[in-house]
């Protein structure tokens, strides 16, 4: 039919269609979404934090508008008395929503250890978790942060934590939170031993947090590669970096890779411990880096 006895209606919408079906696939499409998103850590901060110079409550506005970064991890040291106060939570809540900041886990240190040898002092330790739990819950985390410390030879290490670790994940399992364990200092930044209590444990809601700086005498490249099939969440550690905005002790595109080659799909939460650059420095360093690696 010739054009001139199409109606002005028939003929644009017709154009139109023919136009969508030619750049369909290109600019239409939806962008590809990234392999890895962004979180702060908030130890990044620690030294401005334990200085004074704002508060766990300031920090999600601090993440998004400062460092463009929409995701928290927080550490209970900054609010260690606010676990159970309910109004704090919701504060600290209303502040992360008026934002669009997401709560990602929280790193609980100080409340005893899973893995110790006197039982009584162990389930101890287990419950003095159970308020973190309930608090991840409250702030919509997907994970509490433990620490796997014990004592002993490293066969029985092993059990004690293993048994710790599936009484707290038994009862985090009913508020749908994960228990994640970071390799962080004594037989914990052992990658193969840390992996072996995943074996023990054996709960989908118990895993790993690999830290890319914690491992010590074990090979930190093996003991991701280790820690990678557990895990929940990545901590991407930093120091220092060079004039070519490399990371100076830690190969980030080698050990990214690893990370990418297992499948992780989750963030990768920024936790700079340098002392050379100033925090803000630091932080903005580590995301630039991490925003290149995503981008190749």
């Amino acid at each position: 039919m010739p054009v001139s006895s199409l109606n002005r209606r028939d003929f644009l919408v017709g154009s139109l269609a023919t136009g969508a079906s030619l750049v369909s696939g290109f600019s239409l499409a939806a962008p590809a979404k990234p392999w890895f998103e962004i979180s702060l850590a908030e130890w990044s901060l620690h030294r401005a934090l334990f200085g004074g110079q704002f508060t766990n409550l300031d920090f999600p506005k601090i993440a998004k508008q400062e460092y463009g970064i929409d995701a928290v991890e927080y550490v209970n040291q900054f609010f260690k008395d606010k676990a159970t106060d309910e109004k704090y939570l919701k504060d600290l809540d209303d502040r992360c929503k008026s934002e669009g900041v997401k709560s990602v886990l929280i790193m609980c240190d100080g409340e005893g250890g899973m893995g110790d040898p006197d039982p009584k002092a162990r389930y101890k330790a287990v419950q003095n978790h159970y308020k973190w739990v309930a608090a991840a819950k409250y702030l919509g985390c997907h994970s509490i942060r433990v620490n796997a410390y014990s004592t002993g030879k490293p066969e029985e290490q092993a059990k004690l934590c293993a048994d710790g670790l599936a009484q707290l994940g038994q009862y985090a399992a009913q508020f749908k939170i994960g228990v994640i364990v970071e390799n962080h200092g004594g037989l914990s930044s052992h990658g193969d031993w840390l992996a072996d209590v995943m074996k023990r444990v054996g709960m989908k809601n118990v895993g790993t947090l690999p830290d890319f700086g914690n491992f010590y005498e074990y090979d930190r490249y093996k003991g991701t590669e280790d820690m990678m099939p557990y895990a929940k969440g990545v901590s991407a550690k930093s120091h220092d970096f060079g004039s070519d905005g490399k990371e100076t002790g830690i190969d980030y595109f080698r050990i990214m890779e690893i990370v990418r080659k297992a499948g992780y799909k989750g963030r990768v939460g920024i936790e700079y411990e340098g002392d050379r650059m100033s925090e803000p420095d630091g932080i903005r360093a580590t995301k630039a880096l991490l925003e290149k690696i995503r981008g190749a």
